[in-house]
C-alpha cells in the first residue's frame, strides 16, 4: 500500500499537469479538392468537447496535447485527426460511399462499401441504445428494410427476426446472429403447447443474452449472396454484429438509469359494468328451477342456515351474462362461504366491482447500470464492461434480473501477429414469468379477457389471500359445502404459489490469431464456444384447480467453432484489385436436456420438490443431440476500375445429419455490380450510383434425428420395460432445404450524400422442403418425414436516406425504409395441397397451402348470399355458420412494413423518434371470439338502433339487427336474442368474425438527449462528458384494427403466429439515463 500511494499521487500529479496544458488551435475543413466543407462537428475524442465550423469550414477548438479530433460532416466519411505541436491544422474529407468507407461481412470480412454487389444495412450501436432496451433486437423494428421484428409484451419475451419471409415450412425462419464472426444461438426452448398458443411460459430466445451496450454496429445481410459463405445456416439472412473494441489511452462510460411504464389502455378490455355473474338465456339456462326464484339469474338455496332460502350468486359460472346490477339487492356473494374470511354469510349489494382485473396489474419499473472501461497503447488494447438491469413486470411476483461481463483484449505480438480474445458472459434469473395461452389456471390474462365475472372485486380476492394464504377464490365448485375452485384460481394464489421461476448461464468466448503474412496476405485462426446453461421450475400450488406439482427442466448446449480463413488483397494493376478468401469451418454442438415432473400430487404441502412426489415419478425425458458440420470455403472478388466488382464464393458442407454416404452439399453465389458514377463524375448533382446483381445458393440444415428411425420408451408394464416404434417414419436419403436465389439492385447518392437511395428487388424458391406427411396407418406410421415442396418469396426494399438540414447549429436527419415481400407456397407433394402447422383454440388452424401464402388460418366461416354476396341470417335473427371448418379465412403474411426515423440536433441538444408500420395480414382473436361470448365487453352491454339495451328481450326492444340477408335473400328485419348462450362469439359467430387485419402504425421509440457543454465539463476535472436522455418505448399506437389488444403481441417467437389469446396489455415505457465519460 505505501508504494501504491505514492505511484498514484504520481500519476494524479502528471494527470493534472496534462490536463493543464490547454491551448488553442485553428483549423479549416476542406473536401479532397480543397473545396471548404460548411457546419461541419469537430469533437475531441472521447469527450463532449466539440464546435462546429462556420459557413466557410473554419473553427477554433481548445485542445491538450495528445488530443484526438474526430470531424464530421454530412455526405462525407468521419475522419480522425491527432493533435501535435501546430497551432493551424488543415483536416480533409473524402465524399462518403467512396472506397474507403469499409463495412463488416460474412465471416468477420471487412469490405469497401461500393464493392459490395449484395444488399446490406447498417445501424449503428448508438441507434440501439437510445430507448435501452433489454433486447437488442428488439431495437431493429422499423430501422431495416425487409427486417420484420415481432416482439411480444411478456416480461423476458421472445422475438422474432425474419428477414425476407418465411422460407421454410416446418423449419427454423429466424435470422442467424453473428457476434464478431462467430455464429451465436438464438434458440426458443418454449414447449410446443406454448407456442401453439395453450399454456406455458415464453422464457425468451436467447439474443436476449447479447449486451446492447457492447454492440458497436449491426450490419443485416439480406440476401444468400450475402450470407452464402456461412453455407447450410444461411437461408433466413444474418444479423451481423460488432462489439466495440478497446482504444487507445484511456476510457472510462458509466450508465445509469430507470424507467416505468403506463398502460395503453387501447390494448386493454374496455369492460361492461352492467351485468354479472351468469350464462342466463330464458328458455335454455337458467339458476333456480327447483326451488322456484324471485330472480332465476341466480341460485336460490338456504345459504346462511336460517331454514329459509337466499339469492345466491352462482360462483360455478365464469361470465357475465347474468343478471343486471342493482344496489338495492342483497345478495350472497363468493366470499360469503369461508368461515376464515369477515364478509362470512354476510350479503351484499348485487353492484359492479370496484375493482376489475384492470387493477390487478402493477406498475412496472426498471433500472440499469452500465460501466465500460476501454484503452491501450501502441500494442496493446483492452475492453472490460459491466452491466446490470433489473425489471419488475406488471404481475405481482414477477422480476427479471440480468448481470453481463464484457471483456476484449487484443495484443501485437509482433508487428505482424496479433492475438485477441473475447469473452461475454450473462446470467439471467427470471422469477414469475407470465402464463401464457390458453387452457391453463396459470394464464391469468386468459381468464381476465375471457372468463370473468363481474361482480369480483381483485382486490377482495387480494385480501383473501392475504389474509388465509389459500387458494380462495371466487370461481367456486358448489357452496356452501364445496368452495374449491371449478375452474380458476384465486389470481393472487396463482402468482405467489403456482409461479415459475429460472436461470441461465451463459459465456460467449473467442480466441484468435492474426498473422499479416505480407502486405496482401492475411492469415486468420480462431477457435469460439457458445455455451449456456439453463434451469426451468414451474409449479402448481397445492390447492389449485390443477394437481399440485413440481417440474424442473435442465438444459445444457455447447457449440465450438474451429476457424481458417487465408485473405489476399493486393491491386495488381493501377486498375485492378483482387481479393480473395480460402478458408474452412468445424463446428461441434452438443445439447442435453432432463425433464421430470412429480407425479400425482404432493406429500408434503407447499414442498415443491421431484422427491416429495405422491407417486413415484414418471421416467424423465432425456435427449442428448450432437451435431457436426464440416466446411470449406473460397471466394474471389476483382474490382477494376473501382467500377466494374465480379464477386464469386463457394462453400461446401458435410454434416452428421444427414445419410453417412450422401451427406456433402455445395453452395455456390455469383455477384456483379457497376459504380457507374464512375462514369459521370462531371454530373456534381451525383455523389454516387451503383447497380447490382447477384445468384446464389444456401441451405437450411436437416434437423437431428431425421435419418435414423428410433424407439419411444412408455411407461413400463409393470416391472416389464416397453419399447414402441415411433409414428414418425424417419428418411434415410434426406437433403438439407435449399434457397435459390436471385436479387437486383441500385445505389444512388445526390448532392454530396444529402440524398442517397437503395432500391432492391429479389425473388427465393426454398426447395426441398423438410415436411411430415400423412401416410397409411396400414404401414405402422402416420407420418413420414420427405424432401418436398417449393416456397417463393418475391418482393421490392426501398431505402431512403435524407439530411434535409444541415447548419453551423442544427441539423436534420431522416431513414425512411419500406418493403413488400410476397410468399407463395408453389408446390408440396404429389397431391399434397395442405399441411397442417398448428391448431389454435376455437377451431382455426395455421397451414401451408398450395397456391396460398405461407400461414394461411382455416376455419369456419358466414354463409354468403350467392346473388349479393352478403352474409345470410338464418330464421332466429343469427347468422349462418359454414358447416366446414377448413375454410380460408386469413393470411399472416403482412402486405408491407415499413419504419420513418427522424433525429433532429440543435447545438448540444438532441432528439428522435421513430414510426414503426405494418400493413395487412390477420389475426385470429381468441380473447374476442370468447370473452364477447361470454359478455364481458362493452360492446355485448350496449344499446340496439331502437335505443334499448341489446340484452333485453326482443319482444320489449331488445336484441340486435345483425346486417345481412335471408335465405331467400331479402334483407334482414328479426332481431337476434343476446344471451349467454346465443348471439355473440362462440355462441352464434363463425371463426371469420373474429379475424382482424394486423395493421399498426405505432411511434416505437423517442429520445431526447442533451449533452453538456464543453465550457461546463471542463470545469468536473477528470469528466469528460456528461449526456443525459429522457426516452420513451412504444409510445402510442397511432393506428390499429384489432380490438382491445396489441396486434403484435404473440405467445412466442416461431413460425406459428396469426393467433391472439391471453394477451397482455402494451405498456408504455418512460424512462432515463445518464452517461458519464471520464
Amino acid at each position: 500500500m505505501r508504494k501504491i500511494l505514492p505511484l498514484f499521487a504520481a500519476l494524479l500529479l502528471h494527470a493534472f499537469f496534462a490536463y493543464s496544458q490547454t491551448r488553442t488551435i485553428r483549423g479549416q475543413v476542406q473536401d479532397n479538392q480543397g473545396n471548404p466543407i460548411p457546419y461541419s462537428t469537430i469533437k475531441i475524442q472521447r469527450t463532449n468537447a466539440g464546435v462546429a465550423a462556420d459557413s466557410a469550414g473554419n473553427f477554433t477548438i481548445e485542445v491538450q496535447t495528445g488530443d484526438v479530433l474526430e470531424v464530421s460532416a454530412a455526405g462525407f466519411d468521419d475522419v480522425t485527426v491527432p493533435i501535435g505541436t501546430s497551432s493551424e491544422i488543415v483536416v480533409k474529407m473524402q465524399a462518403g460511399g467512396a472506397l474507403s468507407e469499409v463495412v463488416v461481412t460474412a465471416l468477420g470480412i471487412r469490405r469497401q462499401k461500393n464493392e459490395l454487389p449484395y444488399a446490406a444495412q447498417q445501424v449503428q450501436g448508438e441507434e440501439l441504445t437510445k430507448v435501452r432496451p433489454s433486447n437488442f433486437a428488439n431495437s431493429l423494428s422499423g430501422k431495416v428494410a425487409g427486417l420484420q421484428i415481432s416482439s411480444n409484451n411478456q416480461m423476458g419475451g421472445s422475438s422474432n427476426i425474419i428477414l425476407r419471409g418465411y422460407k421454410s415450412i416446418t423449419g427454423d425462419n429466424q435470422a442467424l446472429i453473428v457476434i464478431d464472426g462467430v455464429p451465436a444461438n438464438n434458440a426458443n426452448v418454449n414447449s410446443t403447447t406454448q407456442k401453439n398458443g395453450f399454456g406455458g411460459f415464453d422464457y425468451g430466445n436467447f439474443a436476449a443474452d447479447i449486451n446492447p451496450d457492447d454492440i458497436q454496429s449491426i450490419n443485416v445481410l439480406k440476401g444468400a449472396a450475402a450470407t452464402a459463405l456461412y453455407g447450410s445456416r444461411a437461408a433466413n439472412g444474418v444479423v451481423l454484429i460488432t462489439t466495440k473494441r478497446g482504444r487507445k489511452g484511456l476510457g472510462v462510460t458509466v450508465n445509469l438509469g430507470g424507467s416505468t411504464g403506463f398502460m395503453d389502455k387501447s390494448t386493454w378490455v374496455k369492460y361492461q359494468h352492467k351485468y354479472g355473474s351468469g350464462y342466463y338465456d330464458p328458455d335454455y339456462y337458467t339458476y333456480s328451477d327447483a326451488p322456484p326464484s324471485p330472480d332465476p339469474h341466480f341460485l336460490y338455496f338456504d345459504a346462511d342456515g336460517d331454514g329459509s332460502p337466499d339469492l345466491v350468486v352462482p360462483t360455478t359460472e365464469d361470465a357475465s351474462f347474468g343478471g343486471e346490477f342493482n344496489p338495492n339487492l342483497m345478495v350472497y356473494h363468493w366470499d360469503a362461504f369461508d368461515p376464515r374470511l369477515p364478509t362470512y354469510l354476510q350479503k351484499k349489494p348485487w353492484v359492479a366491482a370496484a375493482n376489475d382485473p384492470t387493477e390487478f396489474f402493477e406498475t412496472p419499473w426498471g433500472t440499469n447500470f452500465s460501466a465500460f472501461v476501454d484503452g491501450g497503447g501502441d500494442r496493446a488494447t483492452f475492453k472490460l464492461g459491466y452491466t446490470r438491469t433489473d425489471d419488475k413486470g406488471i404481475l405481482p411476483n414477477s422480476r427479471l434480473n440480468k448481470d453481463m461481463i464484457n471483456l476484449q483484449a487484443s495484443y501485437n505480438i509482433t508487428p505482424r501477429l496479433t492475438a485477441s480474445a473475447t469473452v461475454n458472459f450473462s446470467k439471467t434469473r427470471g422469477l414469475g414469468r407470465y402464463g401464457t395461452g390458453y387452457g391453463d389456471a396459470r394464464s391469468l390474462v386468459n381468464g381476465f379477457r375471457e372468463w370473468w365475472q363481474m361482480n369480483v372485486d381483485v382486490k377482495d380476492l387480494e385480501r383473501a389471500y392475504r389474509l388465509t394464504g389459500e387458494n380462495i377464490t371466487w370461481n367456486m365448485s358448489g357452496p356452501p359445502d364445496d368452495i374449491g375452485p371449478i375452474y380458476w384460481d384465486n389470481p393472487y394464489f396463482v402468482r405467489y404459489e403456482s409461479y415459475e421461476n429460472d436461470s441461465r448461464f451463459r459465456t460467449l468466448g473467442i480466441v484468435s490469431l492474426n498473422y499479416q503474412l505480407s502486405d496482401a496476405i492475411n492469415l486468420l485462426g480462431r477457435v469460439s464456444l457458445d455455451t449456456y446453461d439453463q434451469l426451468q421450475e414451474e409449479r402448481d400450488g397445492y390447492g389449485s384447480v390443477n394437481i399440485a406439482s413440481y417440474s424442473r427442466f435442465n438444459l445444457t448446449f455447447r457449440e465450438y467453432n474451429y476457424d481458417f480463413i487465408a485473405n489476399f488483397d493486393k491491386d495488381v494493376s493501377d486498375n485492378l484489385n483482387v481479393k480473395a478468401l480460402v478458408g474452412a469451418n468445424l463446428r461441434q454442438n452438443r445439447q442435453n436436456s432432463v425433464f421430470a415432473s412429480t407425479n400425482g400430487g404432493l406429500v408434503v404441502p407447499k414442498l415443491y420438490s421431484l422427491a416429495n412426489s405422491l407417486n413415484p415419478i414418471q421416467p424423465p425425458v432425456e435427449t442428448d443431440q450432437r451435431v457436426e458440420v464440416g466446411g470449406v470455403f473460397a471466394g474471389f472478388t476483382l474490382t477494376w476500375k473501382d467500377m466494374l466488382i465480379l464477386d464469386v464464393t463457394g462453400r461446401n458442407d458435410q454434416s452428421s445429419t444427414l445419410p453417412a454416404d450422401n451427406n456433402s452439399f455445395f453452395y455456390p453465389s455469383f455477384s456483379g455490380g457497376f459504380v457507374f458514377s464512375e462514369l459521370l463524375k462531371d454530373w456534381s448533382w451525383l455523389s454516387f450510383g451503383k447497380l447490382r446483381l447477384n445468384y446464389a445458393e444456401v441451405g437450411s440444415p436437416a434437423p437431428w434425428g431425421f435419418v435414423t428411425d428410433v424407439y419411444d420408451k412408455p411407461t413400463p408394464f409393470g416391472n416389464i420395460p416397453l419399447f414402441s416404434v415411433s409414428g414418425t417414419k424417419r428418411n434415410e436419403n434426406l437433403k438439407p432445404e435449399r434457397t435459390k436465389s436471385y436479387e437486383g439492385g441500385l445505389e444512388l447518392s445526390f448532392l454530396r450524400n444529402r440524398i442517397g437511395l437503395d432500391l432492391t428487388l429479389y425473388k427465393t424458391n426454398t426447395i426441398d422442403q423438410i415436411i411430415p406427411v400423412s401416410v397409411s396407418a396400414g404401414t405402422g406410421y402416420t407420418t413420414q418425414i420427405i424432401n418436398a415442396g417449393n416456397v417463393e418469396n418475391k418482393g421490392i426494399e426501398v431505402s431512403l436516406n435524407l439530411v434535409p438540414v444541415k447548419s453551423r447549429d442544427f441539423t436534420w436527419n431522416m431513414n425512411i425504409n419500406w418493403a413488400q415481400n410476397r410468399n407463395k407456397v408453389i408446390s408440396l407433394i404429389g397431391g399434397t395441397q395442405n399441411i397442417l402447422l398448428g391448431n389454435f383454440q376455437g377451431g382455426v388452424s395455421l397451414n401451408a397451402t398450395v397456391g396460398q401464402p405461407f400461414g394461411v388460418l382455416r376455419g369456419s366461416d358466414f354463409v354468403y348470399d350467392e346473388a349479393s354476396g352478403k352474409r345470410v341470417v338464418d330464421a332466429d335473427g343469427y347468422y349462418l355458420v359454414s358447416q366446414s371448418t377448413n375454410n380460408i379465412i386469413g393470411d399472416i403474411i403482412p402486405d408491407w412494413t415499413g419504419g420513418v426515423n427522424n433525429s433532429f440536433t440543435w447545438k448540444d441538444l438532441s432528439f428522435s423518434f421513430l414510426i414503426d408500420i405494418r400493413k395487412g395480414g390477420d389475426i385470429y382473436s381468441i380473447d374476442q371470439w370468447y370473452g364477447q361470448g361470454t359478455g364481458l365487453y362493452e360492446a355485448q352491454s350496449g344499446q340496439n338502433e331502437l335505443g334499448n339495451p341489446i340484452r333485453d328481450p326482443v319482444e320489449d326492444g331488445g336484441g340486435v339487427l345483425f346486417e345481412g340477408v335471408t335465405e331467400g335473400g331479402k334483407e334482414n328485419t328479426t332481431r337476434a336474442l343476446i344471451t349467454g348462450l346465443r348471439g355473440y362469439g362462440y355462441n352464434n359467430f363463425p371463426n371469420k368474425g373474429y379475424v382482424y387485419d394486423a395493421s399498426f402504425v405505432k411511434l416505437r421509440e423517442a429520445n431526447i438527449t442533451y449533452s453538456f457543454p464543453d465550457r461546463l465539463v471542463s470545469k468536473l476535472g477528470a469528466i469528460k462528458g456528461i449526456d443525459l436522455s429522457l426516452y420513451g418505448r412504444n409510445l402510442w399506437i397511432i393506428h390499429k384494427n384489432l380490438p382491445d389488444a396489441d396486434p403484435e403481441d404473440a405467445s412466442s417467437s416461431g413460425n406459428i403466429q396469426g393467433y391472439q389469446v391471453g394477451s397482455y396489455p402494451t405498456y408504455r415505457t418512460i424512462g432515463f439515463n445518464a452517461r458519464f465519460r471520464f
